[in-house]
């Protein structure tokens, strides 16, 4: 007996479902595996012009394989999570040199390469092969949640569990691409997180959340944490010639891997800033000059940042360009990968004070 949500989600999905996203067209695997890794925690209309710029630039797997990091980098800023972009290209890599260049067609395969979890996969077998595979993102989770009353955040592992079961019971043997884009277009555009548009819903006289009125109490909340507050200077070097000193951070933790300002210890003071720029990097600098300071949110703290400008006075060529330091003109910075709050930093007009 054919599955009543399936059933009623397709003849749904034929009618007010999306059919002509960008990695639709031309529809290969390579092209639905950016997306759907450019898909986790953004929305696709955020999504759909870094899509379009990244496939220009990066057309297939053997491209962005060879790219520069820098360059894949660049192309991701912007988006967050900067972990995808380097596990997006370590995959490629892996694609190539261990699969000649054709992404696998079986789970097990898909999950051996960085970045994609048990839900990628099976997205990638369903719209790129047609191969059933059931996905649970965040949109899907939220439909079965409510469907079934499951209570709970999904984030613990026995709620996760029953909502396994349930993807698994309703994703059908026919038309799984179909229905895979229909479930999360569902949750993207009907069963919303908040005001939820029930009365458009296929699935309302079977949903068991909407029966009892309780939408709003699926699927549960994750429990709250306090955010610590973390504060740092951040300064914007300039030599004579215009150009910004620019540092490279860490391959991994925060912003892995892109290019950034340099950071002091907040513990030193706005007059101190001179003296430590000079003694830490060795060149001379005139007095700081304060930007307005913001607050940026991470996914487990907060960032207070208060940028500084310094003029280098003296030789910048005591620092060299090196692997993790670089002089670069405002606009030759701009074409590497840098964070989003960096680069409105070094884009937006500053309002500056000097001490």
């Amino acid at each position: 007996m054919p599955d009543r949500v399936a059933e009623k989600l397709l003849q749904w999905y034929d009618s007010h479902g999306r059919h002509d996203l960008p990695w639709h067209h031309n529809r290969t695997a390579y092209r639905v595996w950016v997306s759907e890794i450019m898909l986790q925690q953004t929305q696709v209309t955020t999504v759909i012009p870094y899509y379009e710029a990244f496939m220009k630039r990066f057309p297939d797997v053997h491209t962005l394989a060879g790219a520069p990091v820098d360059d894949v980098l660049s192309h991701w800023s912007g988006l967050g999570y900067y972990a995808r972009a380097r596990n997006l290209q370590k995959a490629a890599q892996a694609v190539v040199h261990d699969f000649g260049g054709e992404f696998p067609q079986t789970q097990e395969e898909l999950e051996s390469l960085a970045g994609i979890g048990r839900s990628t996969a099976a997205a990638i077998l369903a719209q790129a092969f047609g191969i059933r595979a059931t996905i649970l993102d965040g949109n899907v989770k939220r439909v079965l949640a409510r469907y079934h009353a499951i209570p709970g955040w999904p984030g613990q592992t026995t709620v996760l569990n029953q909502l396994w079961k349930k993807a698994e019971q309703h994703t059908p043997e026919q038309r799984v691409r179909d229905y895979t884009q229909g479930i999360m277009d569902l949750g993207a555009m009907v069963c919303t997180r908040s005001r939820p548009s029930c009365d458009n819903c296929p699935l309302q006289f079977g949903c068991t959340a909407f029966a009892q009125g309780e939408t709003a109490l699926y699927p549960g909340s994750k429990p709250k944490k306090t955010k610590p507050e973390k504060v740092t200077w951040m300064v914007i070097l300039e030599d004579g010639e215009g150009r910004i000193l620019l540092e490279r951070r860490p391959p991994t933790g925060i912003w892995g891997g892109l290019w950034s300002l340099p950071e002091l210890d907040p513990a030193y003071g706005a007059d101190e800033l001179q003296e430590v720029c000079e003694r830490n990097l060795g060149i001379d600098c005139g007095e700081p000059e304060l930007i307005t300071g913001f607050r940026h949110t991470f996914s487990h703290y907060h960032l207070h940042i208060q940028p500084a400008r310094l003029n280098v006075t003296g030789n910048a060529k005591s620092i060299a360009d090196q692997d993790h330091l670089k002089w670069l003109h405002r606009q030759e910075a701009l074409n590497l990968g840098l964070p989003a709050p960096i680069r409105s930093l070094l884009t937006e007009p500053e309002q500056a004070t000097l001490l």
